[in-house]
């Protein structure tokens, strides 16, 4: 039996929010290989998978990005559009054709400004994307770079 993660849409947004929400989405594409931000860009947008796999991954000055966590159906891609500057913290590209829903970031914050129910809802999903982001970047980080990695596996 598998469960659904807590950090989903569909587990996170009561059925009312999800829908004022997704007024405001647009259905986009994205080819295999295509970078959807690049850390330290201007955030002023999000995305939430459809299908495919989106990868999120942090720059590592002298080596290769160091992949953070693969996202799929249903997972937020972006949190940086909630929380002034409103720059990227990491990078995501997409690592399998992927279709997804596209929010603009300041229709949506307007949305949160003017209904504080839902205001709530989204930044309390947001916030627990990030905790949960935070961990994976922790984890991935010493597994690649601790001398004994994370223990994760214990």
């Amino acid at each position: 039996m598998s469960t659904l993660s807590p950090t989903r849409i569909t587990a996170a947004l009561p059925a009312d929010h999800r829908s004022r929400l997704m007024e405001l989405a647009r259905e986009v594409n994205f080819a295999e290989g295509t970078r959807l931000f690049r850390e330290g860009g201007h955030a002023d947008r999000f995305w939430i998978v459809r299908s495919g796999t989106v990868t999120l991954d942090v720059h590592v000055p002298g080596r290769r990005a160091a992949v953070i966590e693969h996202l799929g159906a249903g997972e937020l891609v972006g949190c940086s559009w909630l929380f002034k500057p409103h720059t990227w913290r990491l990078g995501a590209e997409a690592m399998t054709p992927v279709r997804a829903y596209e929010f603009q970031a300041e229709p949506v914050r307007m949305l949160m400004d003017a209904d504080p129910g839902f205001g709530s809802a989204v930044g309390h999903w947001v916030g627990q994307v990030l905790a949960h982001r935070l961990q994976a970047a922790r984890v991935r980080l010493l597994d690649l770079y601790a001398p004994y990695g994370s223990g994760s596996y214990l």
